[in-house]
């Protein structure tokens, strides 16, 4: 008998090539998904899975579903012997506002190798820097308010189209915020938005 025929055949290769995916979990029904959408297409980036969370209201259940969620596709890429099934990263985005528990959230994702795009005071924010500088401490109803004046609309519905050529202005904007409040030993606080890093990260992963 030949030895060879006892050996077990050696286990495939994955049939298709990973790529990147991202899965991106959002507080909001629709200004953070629609934003990411929009900027997904303009990317070309088809990659990228955009949801609502189905618990929202406190911050830190969007990490335990953001958890699940990675672990789930860890398990299906691994029983389909197919790594595009896998999250390359998950990202959770929601608003500071006047939730509890941030700091708690923040740890919780870190540990969890969850990524985070948090707005302070709110995803508005991020928007109203297309169209304006640093606008200093706010509430985010006179955030929301400026936005309203700047864009010359009303209510939670995002057109990508009308932030598309201002993109690298806020990009640049953002990044000098969270810059100054990392060198004052305040990241993320008002104002500030980690979101740019989720976009950045979308543009990269084409």
């Amino acid at each position: 008998m030949r030895r060879d025929r006892d050996r077990r055949p050696a286990r495939r290769a994955p049939f298709l090539t990973p790529k990147p995916r991202i899965l991106v979990l959002c507080e909001g029904e629709r200004t953070e998904p629609e934003y990411i959408r929009g900027f997904q297409r303009a990317c070309k980036n088809t990659r990228v899975d955009v949801e609502i969370a189905k618990e929202r209201g406190v911050p830190h259940t969007l990490v335990h579903e953001a958890k699940r969620r990675k672990n789930d596709a860890d398990a299906a890429a691994k029983r389909e012997r197919d790594e595009n099934l896998r999250y390359e990263e998950v990202w959770i985005a929601f608003d500071v506002d006047e939730h509890p528990k941030v700091a708690e959230t923040l740890d919780m994702a870190k540990a969890n190798g969850i990524q985070v795009a948090m707005s302070n005071p709110c995803i508005e924010l991020w928007l109203l820097l297309h169209f304006r500088p640093n606008p200093g401490m706010q509430h985010r109803h006179k955030v929301q308010k400026q936005l309203e004046e700047s864009v010359g609309q009303s209510g939670k519905g995002v057109d990508f189209t009308r932030y598309e050529a201002q993109y690298e202005t806020a990009l640049e904007r953002a990044r000098r915020l969270a810059a100054d409040a990392e060198k004052a030993g305040e990241p993320g606080r008002n104002p500030t938005t980690w979101f740019y890093r989720l976009t950045e990260s979308i543009r990269a992963a084409r």
